[in-house]
């Protein structure tokens, strides 16, 4: 049987490189939509040719970049490689990695150029050809990297359990994965996922967003969090009339790599975190994920797990906490899982009680 990831090469190379090639859907349209304006004025320097062959259902791109070394799987042209390069500084260090030669040719083409633009005396970004489930090859070390991002891609791979591993696994401790992607409200038949329209489209791939969350937890994510959640536009009577009623979702969502801190549930250490402000495009208030908004000098009681993403990473030094693990309340009354569908964020988890 032939290695499904070769079809979906092929079908992202007739994208790329016939006159007009378009996908079927608005699936993996949506790279550019409501990002905050310090990301739009990095893009706004980006040529158009990379941006017109990118495909994508969000922008992953976390906060707070500086000087982190971030790995984007499944780059493709590198829209986001390069909006990251600006964020992430001189020192900073993005890795694209892609298995598509074509898509790949024209990230690459643009290296010193982009390097120019930002000022930099040589290019921080390098692109590795190669596939998401296998990333030794390609000299990505154990513990190596700050953020691993992804935009529509892990969908594609038919070894998503590989995929996952590989990211805990070059990931740093604190570090965070922190990626866009199609997720399914159920579980469907193989005339839908290996259907080849369907894959390339990003719909065959997508997981069912419990075992997605199962699997999170089997590798060692214990908790994730969605940032920002919408109903994926197909636009497609025909393709709509192929998936039936299975309801796709675009969901980014973040995981944090703190095995001995995050628990499988939300408790209570009667912790309170301060936001002090300091983080470009969140001036007035952070948002940790889509149910824990911080308005800048208001303390907020938060959960253990909330915590720990907060006093354990990259975000610390923008925070005052106030507490420790040293007494225990019990669980941490309200926490919710579920994601807002409109992707807006708030000072309440979800439970009525403003608690988180």
């Amino acid at each position: 049987m032939k290695d499904i990831r070769e079809e979906v090469k092929n079908y992202y190379s007739k994208v790329t490189t016939v006159d007009d090639g378009k996908m079927e859907t608005k699936i993996c349209s949506c790279a550019l939509d409501g990002s905050p304006k310090y990301i739009n004025e990095a893009r706004n320097m980006i040529p158009d040719e990379i941006i017109s062959h990118f495909y994508g259902c969000g922008s992953p791109i976390p906060p707070a970049l500086e000087g982190m070394t971030v790995l984007d799987l499944g780059c493709g042209t590198g829209l986001d490689v390069y909006t990251i390069s600006k964020l992430v500084g001189e020192h900073g260090r993005v890795i694209g990695v892609d298995m598509n030669d074509d898509q790949l040719a024209i990230a690459r083409k643009y290296q010193d150029e982009m390097a120019e633009k930002f000022g930099y005396k040589k290019s921080n970004v390098e692109f590795k050809k190669g596939y998401i489930e296998d990333l030794k090859p390609l000299g990505i070390e154990d513990g190596s990297v700050d953020i691993v991002i992804s935009n529509c891609v892990i969908n594609l791979s038919p070894y998503k359990e590989e995929v996952f591993k590989e990211i805990w696994r070059v990931l740093k401790t604190g570090g965070e994965l922190y990626f866009a992607d199609i997720f399914a409200d159920r579980r469907f038949g193989e005339d839908i996922s290996m259907d080849l329209i369907l894959r390339g489209e990003c719909l065959g791939g997508a997981m069912y967003i419990e075992d997605f969350r199962r699997l999170l937890r089997k590798i060692g994510w214990e908790d994730f969090r969605y940032i920002k959640s919408n109903k994926a536009a197909i636009d497609n009577e025909d393709i709509e009339a192929m998936v039936g009623n299975v309801e796709f979702y675009s969901h980014t969502i973040k995981a944090v790599k703190l095995p001995e801190l995050i628990e499988d549930i939300c408790e209570n250490y009667g912790q309170v975190a301060t936001y002090r402000g300091g983080i470009e495009g969140s001036e007035n208030y952070f948002d940790l994920d889509d149910h824990h908004r911080f308005y800048k000098n208001l303390p907020l009681a938060v959960c253990g797990n909330s915590c720990a993403m907060i006093e354990n990473t990259r975000l610390a030094k923008y925070f005052d906490i106030m507490g420790d693990r040293s007494e225990h309340f019990g669980a941490f009354s309200g926490c919710s899982t579920a994601p807002k569908t409109d992707g807006a964020a708030s000072d309440d988890c979800g439970c009525g009680t403003g608690c988180c």
